[in-house]
């Protein structure tokens, strides 16, 4: 199965995993499934960085690297993704997430997520 990961799980994975449960866990170790990383993820840890300094201390530049080295995967950010935001209902606020939301319905993979206001969408949401 094809999953995008939340960005929980981008800062969650090169720290050893701390705060991922054990199903979230055992999704992350089958060898048959796929995970993808948003860089929308990406944009926002970087925005985080900028605006806490010193006290966020996550690289996005090093996870990008880490997330690769561990075999997951890129999705980009397209115009059909952007797009697929304006359906969604008001349900959350947060840009990031909704994107993420976005990009899971319009690529039809799985969304893995910690978050239950995420959860509540209609869509291919898994929460973990």
């Amino acid at each position: 199965m094809k999953f995008l990961l939340d960005t929980h799980f981008i800062l969650w994975l090169p720290i050893g995993g701390r705060g991922i449960r054990r199903p979230a866990r055992a999704l992350l170790e089958n060898s048959d499934n796929e995970f993808l990383f948003s860089a929308a993820s990406l944009w926002e840890i970087a925005l985080k960085r900028a605006r806490y300094r010193g006290a966020f201390g996550f690289d996005p530049r090093e996870l990008r690297l880490q997330m690769f080295e561990n075999g997951y995967e890129e999705l980009p950010i397209v115009g059909k993704h952007v797009l697929g935001v304006e359906a969604l209902p008001p349900i959350h606020k947060d840009p990031f997430d909704r994107l993420l939301i976005a990009q899971a319905i319009v690529e039809g993979i799985t969304l893995l997520t910690v978050d239950a206001t995420v959860a509540r969408y209609p869509g291919p949401i898994r929460k973990v």
